[in-house]
């Protein structure tokens, strides 16, 4: 078991009247515990709390007059990742998948798996179907792309960044789902804290249906799968944004922290030879 501090602090300048729907606040599940956690406001708002998605994940939405605000968000996290060696993980045959997972086999907004389907058979279809393929994705990703700050905006999807070849977290996430699902396997994108991660930040993950359960990958291998703490999951980034508003603002700094305060997860990067899930 490990247990982790993490938090967000979000500053903006409010110039209309705004409406903003925050994805910052830890899962609470059953390997995955919320040990306390503040959300605080300035200056202080009504906040409404929704349960959305698959995972019935909190937002917070609330209504901002114009001025200055500042919102944070502080937790202590236990995590007690399932480990299991990775060569016991085989992927399902298609016509056997589980009703709740076939929405996570479909292209979405920024997966366009579809487009990428003659590739991935090509390059992956010969690696024994389960957790090695997506192994063999994931450092097809890590090697193939450059992990360049700036180099991609809002709007790119997985096949921009498959030509591009350079991105951040969510456009390695985004390759990772699209070649899963091309190869008929679900993957979905999660999002959340991570330790050790340089420089801090909302991190994006993929988890993948195998053998009965969702497994944690990070193609950017910039810190350790059994250090992340999950916000909730979703098709894509779309679901899955810390921050929705209608209204203008503008930010003016963010910041994200997480901290493991014990010594219950690895130094480093988790092997090939373990699977990791939190699901």
């Amino acid at each position: 078991m490990a247990t982790i501090e993490l938090g967000c602090q979000l500053d903006y300048q409010v110039e209309f009247e705004t409406s903003f729907i925050f994805q910052i606040a830890a899962l609470d599940s059953a390997r995955q515990h919320i040990v306390q956690e503040i959300l605080t406001c300035q200056p202080q708002q009504s906040i409404e709390v929704c349960r959305v998605g698959q995972l019935d994940h909190r937002v917070h939405r609330m209504v901002v007059q114009p001025g200055p605000f500042n919102l944070m968000y502080t937790a202590t996290v236990e995590t007690q990742p399932a480990k299991v060696p990775s060569a016991d993980l085989q992927a399902y045959v298609h016509s056997r998948l589980p009703c709740k997972v076939l929405e996570f086999l479909n292209p979405s907004r920024y997966c366009e798996s579809d487009k990428l389907e003659h590739f991935a058979w090509d390059t992956f279809g010969h690696t024994p179907a389960g957790h090695a393929r997506v192994q063999a994705v994931t450092d097809w990703v890590n090697s193939h792309l450059s992990y360049t700050p700036g180099s991609t905006g809002p709007t790119t999807t997985a096949c921009d960044v498959f030509l591009l070849r350079q991105g951040v977290c969510r456009d390695f996430a985004h390759v990772t789902i699209a070649l899963c699902r091309a190869l008929g396997m679900p993957a979905r994108y999660v999002a959340g804290y991570a330790v050790k991660l340089d420089p801090p930040d909302f991190h994006g993950f993929v988890e993948v249906f195998l053998d009965g359960d969702w497994y944690l990958f990070d193609a950017t291998k910039l810190a350790p799968v059994d250090g992340f703490v999950r916000i909730g999951a979703g098709r894509d980034a779309a679901d899955l944004s810390f921050a929705t508003l209608v209204g203008n603002t503008t930010m003016n700094q963010i910041e994200v922290w997480a901290r493991d305060t014990g010594a219950g997860m690895s130094t480093g990067e988790t092997g090939n030879d373990t699977a990791v899930s939190l699901n």
